[in-house]
């Protein structure tokens, strides 16, 4: 498999076209006014619902091939060069694990929507964002130290600084959601109108979330490069040999058939 450059490209795509998509159609459904709503709230309703939840599972699957691929990337280096694998140790592999977290809650919020398991869907949104956010920043540490094997000084930079980001948003984001949920007085937080109280905590709250969205994608991306460099081969089958006490009888009897003429 020579194209590993596509699965960032994809993952960036999907999840894209899969939030900007949902969010459109839950105004044109008006299911959520347009004043920037939680990516979840426009996901609350069918038939958003069920697009987002299947797109999203499609989105994770290739997320977490994208996570494996960057670990054994990150593993190949480190038996090649003895200094990056003192360096590391076992950080690639734990930022593996966290990575795969991450993936579990992205798919537990996109089934499990927050007007019918609230508690389910906040713990898969605290999976997905936290720890896709301590993820990030063990691949901006791991960026550092493959240098100058892989990867540029300039890359891992940027990482450090979508990291920054992915946290100062996901507090924002934690914090301000809290506030706007409990000075709410409306009857349906998926419209929710000024004078309903919360207003501007939710706002605030809804961007920081569309942001550190964006933030992943836009984090996941920057893997495009590295992943020209390596080519991945399929996994190796080894058949088991079958019990030569069993006797078998052939599917197909190859005895010849005779033609009446």
């Amino acid at each position: 498999m020579s194209n590993l450059y596509l699965l960032p490209i994809s993952v960036f795509l999907l999840f894209n076209f899969t939030f900007i998509g949902t969010y459109i159609a839950a105004v044109l459904q008006g299911h959520v006014v347009p004043t920037v709503p939680y990516i979840s709230d426009a996901a609350t309703y069918s038939p958003e619902s069920c697009v987002f939840g299947q797109f999203i599972n499609i989105g994770c699957v290739l997320l977490g091939i994208t996570i494996y691929v960057r670990y054994r990337q990150i593993q190949e280096l480190s038996f090649r060069h003895s200094d990056v694998r003192q360096a590391l140790g076992r950080c690639s592999g734990i930022g593996f694990w966290i990575g795969i977290g991450s993936c579990l809650g992205i798919s537990i919020v996109g089934n499990f929507q927050e007007t019918n398991v609230r508690i389910v869907h906040y713990v898969g949104a605290f999976l997905s964002f936290g720890l896709g956010t301590v993820y990030f920043w063990i691949q901006s540490y791991i960026s550092y130290y493959i240098q100058p094997y892989m990867g540029t000084m300039q890359k891992a930079n940027l990482r450090m600084a979508l990291s920054v980001v992915c946290t100062v948003f996901f507090m924002i984001v934690a914090v301000t959601g809290v506030i706007s949920h409990i000075l709410f007085r409306g009857t349906d937080p998926r419209k929710w109108y000024p004078s309903d109280g919360g207003w501007e905590y939710h706002v605030a709250s809804s961007i920081s979330e569309w942001i550190v969205a964006t933030a992943f994608c836009f984090y996941v991306l920057t893997f495009t490069d590295e992943f020209r460099t390596m080519q991945l081969d399929h996994p190796p089958l080894i058949l088991l040999e079958i019990d030569s006490s069993r006797t078998y009888e052939p599917v197909i009897n190859d005895a010849p058939v005779a033609v009446i003429s």
